[in-house]
Order: structure tokens, then sequence, then C-alpha cells
């Protein structure tokens, strides 16, 4: 039977915020324990970093225990899932080197996330040198590169926000290109997306259509509490629902977004006294029974942000404490990178050498010398 194997990864921009946790990690973590899957990769993609950082190293390799630290204080375990550093393989390199041959500029041009992302960075196709905002080459190609970590590891499964579906679908092209030029040695992957519609993408709390650390509307796995705080209190809600009584909209509000993507049954006996106030209180047993309330009228925002809040706060006091923790040990949790970069490096050196065979310029393997000699020297006396 074939394997499953998963590979997913984040960008080390920084620490990692709840859209992070809910879009994908929180899942990393449930198909960790599922026991559905024979190897877990997670890659920490500095590499990737880099091509829109490269005039500032020192900020990716710094952030990289940030987000290792997030890793782990989530629940990512070592004995479990193999964590590492994307820059370390080398054999990612090679791999992205050969598959550059199967894509063309024009391919790239149409994927709908570098487009974006492109834009978003405020990149221009500018060819004068002196104007940084160029766009690197290493950035454009970045749906190569992804290809070369996917199939590195021969994942079967990639767990990704809807956002990263044309860059999963460039990887499918990679391989079924090369694989009918060459011969089957790479394994196509799929996507598989967040089961729950508010994770898809998280909006920031602004109500932007992305959380992102450069608009500075994240909240932050390791937030402590009184900053969760201030946050959930300045978080956008229905601009319309001007008092208390006005009837207010579910869709498009921050709030509901959130409580969509965290809230669980128990929380509403678990924080009941939220919904108590000096003049009015409510007594609700799910989700639905508080936007049916707000929809009607008569539900405060503040009673709404304060429920987030207990909400938030109970998903992330175990996660700070776990970090708190691995603070005070940093060499072990450089030593789970680096072991976990080793056990990588062996399957990725595998699957490179599966490619090199495949595109036969794998000249000093064993045997395939004495073939070619043969050949040649067949050749030459003729």
């Amino acid at each position: 039977m074939p394997k499953k194997i998963i590979l997913t990864g984040d960008r080390p921009t920084g620490r990692l915020h709840i859209g992070h946790y809910v879009g994908s990690l929180r899942r990393r973590v449930e198909l960790q324990e599922s026991g559905e899957f024979d190897k877990i990769f997670i890659m920490i993609a500095d590499a990737q970093a880099l091509t829109d950082n490269a005039g500032n190293p020192e900020k990716v390799r710094q952030n990289i225990i940030e987000v290792a630290l997030d890793y782990l204080s989530a629940g990512l375990d070592p004995e479990k899932s193999v964590i590492f550093i994307q820059s370390q393989i080398s054999e990612l390199t090679e791999l992205t080197f050969f598959y550059n041959n199967l894509v063309t500029v024009q391919r790239l041009r149409r994927n709908p996330t570098v487009k974006a992302e492109i834009q978003m960075r405020g990149f221009t196709e500018s060819e004068d040198n002196d104007n940084k905002a160029g766009i690197p080459v290493g950035f454009f190609c970045y749906p190569i590169s992804q290809a070369a970590d996917i199939t590195a590891f021969k994942a079967t499964t990639v767990p990704v926000g809807e956002d990263q579906e044309p860059m999963i679908e460039q990887t499918r092209e990679i391989v079924r290109k090369f694989n009918s030029t060459y011969g089957p040695a790479l394994v196509e992957p799929e996507i598989l997306l967040p089961d729950n519609a508010a994770c898809l993408r998280l909006p920031g709390t602004d109500g932007k259509a992305k959380m992102s650390k450069s608009l500075g509307n994240c909240i932050y796995l390791s937030d402590p509490a009184d900053v969760v705080w201030e946050k959930v209190r300045g978080m956008y809600t229905d601009p319309g629902h001007l008092q208390v009584s006005d009837p207010g909209k579910v869709e498009g509000n921050t709030v509901f977004t959130y409580l969509d993507a965290f809230c669980k049954p128990e929380h509403f006996d678990k924080f009941a006294s939220c919904f108590v106030g000096k003049k009015v209180s409510f007594e609700f047993h799910n989700l639905d029974e508080v936007k049916a309330q707000y929809r009607a009228g008569g539900l405060g925002d503040m009673m709404l942000k304060n429920f987030l809040n207990a909400v938030l706060n109970d998903t992330l006091e175990p996660i700070r404490e776990r970090r708190k923790e691995l603070e005070k040990n940093i060499p072990y949790v450089y030593e789970v990178l680096r072991k976990g970069t080793e056990e990588a490096r062996k399957v990725a050196s595998q699957t490179l050498a599966d490619v090199k065979a495949a595109m036969k310029i794998n000249y000093f393997d064993e045997g395939v010398l004495d073939e070619l000699i043969k050949e040649q020297q067949l050749k030459y006396s003729e």
C-alpha cells in the first residue's frame, strides 16, 4: 500500500499568529495525532523567506527559532513529526534547478498567488538596476522551489489554505511534466484544505481580508492575555450597529468570524458570565443562538468581545505556558531542528537520486558508469 506523507511548513517571517494556527497549525497537530500518515514533514522555509529578505538574512535567522518555538508550543511533537530547516537541504536547490526547465515564464506570470504576492510587496518589473522594488528571480520562481520541497519528500498530502491552491496545482503540473518526459519518479500531491470555512483565511482584527504582520492586524500565539484583550477590544464589527438595540450583521463581522474559528460548545457554560450585564443578561447554548440574538438586536459588541477574548485566551494560554518553558531550553529546540534536518536530508537525497536516474544523469552511480564505458567503447571501435 502506498505511503501517506505530509509536507507543510511556514516562512520564518516572525512569530506565528492565530491565522496560522487555525489555517494550518492546529490541523497539523490533529493530523499528527490521527495516526493516518506514515510520515509528516514540517519545514521552516528560510530559503524562501530570503527571496524577499536577501538584504537582511539576520532577520530570517532570528525568526527560525520563533517559528520553532511556536511549532512545539502548539503541539507538534518531534517524535511524530520531522521538523527541519529548508536551507540546510541542498538537494532542494538541485531539484529546483532541474524543474526550472519544465516551467515557462508565461506560466509563472499566470499564477494567481505569485501575482497577488508581487502586488502586495510592491514589486515592479522595471529593468532599472537601481530600483530596489524589482522582482527578485528567486521570488518569481517561488512556485518551482515549492514544488521541489513537496516532491523531495514524495508528499501525497499538502495541508494549506485556499490561497495556496494555485501553487499546489503548479506542483502537480511539474510532476506530470517530469514523469511524462523522464519516467515515473515523482508523486503527485493532493491539497488538504481546512475543514472549517472560517479557517480558510482568517481576516485581520481590522476586518481586512488577510491577517498580516505587515498590516499590524495580527494576534500572535505568544501574545500575553492583556495584549490579546487590547486587540480584541479594538476589533472591527458591524459599523451599522451603533446602538445595542440595533439589529446587527453577522456576515463580515470579524468577531463572529473568529468565534466561528475558535468557539467550542463547552465555552458557553465555561464563560456564561460574559453575557451577564447590569441591564441585560442572556443564556446561550451555542453560537447560532448568539448570532440570532445579535441579528435581532439587544446584544452589545462589548459582550461579544468579552466572550471572544475568553475563548481566545482559553485556547492560547496552554500554548503560551509551553512556550515559556521551551524558552528556558533553547539548546533543546536547536537539537530538534538539527535531528529533523538530518532525517529530512536523507529522504530528499534519495529522491534526488531517483530524479537523476530517471533523467539518466546519474553517470557515476554503481553499474551506470560501466554501461556508459561499454557503450562509448563500442561506438568508437566501429
